[in-house]
């Protein structure tokens, strides 16, 4: 995958922060690349941990079946909700988080072109949050899409 664009980073930047406003400890946007079935790492808040260049393995599972597949938000709010999907799930709870959602981002019409992944600590995605998050996802989402296309 090509590195990302100064558009897209500066993108994925200004999302970063207004997430992190609400909450958010750990952010990252990832490309999806089906025919392989990988993420590929295009932000991150964690370099060390979760660098631009890393690659995640998808398996067709239920994560993927809701995320991928179905186009929905995939809200896990402790540990054993994401840890049977997450393959790096002790990486995460030793930074202290314990809940995640990810969002896929695609267009009107077409698959799923890669997710913004948002992780706090346990319980942090109550409803409210999830509409404030939704809300500044939404505002970045012809951005994003852009990005990531």
């Amino acid at each position: 995958m090509p590195h990302p664009t100064p558009q897209a980073l500066a993108t994925s930047a200004a999302l970063h922060k207004a997430c992190a406003a609400l909450g958010t400890r750990l952010f990252t946007v990832t490309v999806m690349d089906e025919a392989n079935l990988i993420t590929h790492r295009a932000y991150t808040s964690h370099p060390v941990e979760y660098p631009v260049s890393g690659t995640k393995p998808v398996k067709r599972d239920g994560w993927y079946d809701q995320c991928i597949a179905g186009r929905q938000i995939f809200v896990a709010n402790t540990t054993p909700e994401f840890a049977r999907y997450f393959f790096d799930h002790a990486l995460i709870t030793s930074l202290g988080l314990g809940s995640c959602i990810n969002v896929p981002i695609f267009p009107a019409r077409g698959a799923v072109l890669g997710t913004v992944n948002l992780l706090a600590e346990e319980h942090h995605f109550t409803s409210e949050r999830l509409a404030d998050y939704a809300s500044l996802i939404t505002r970045h989402h012809a951005a994003l899409l852009d990005a990531m296309s």
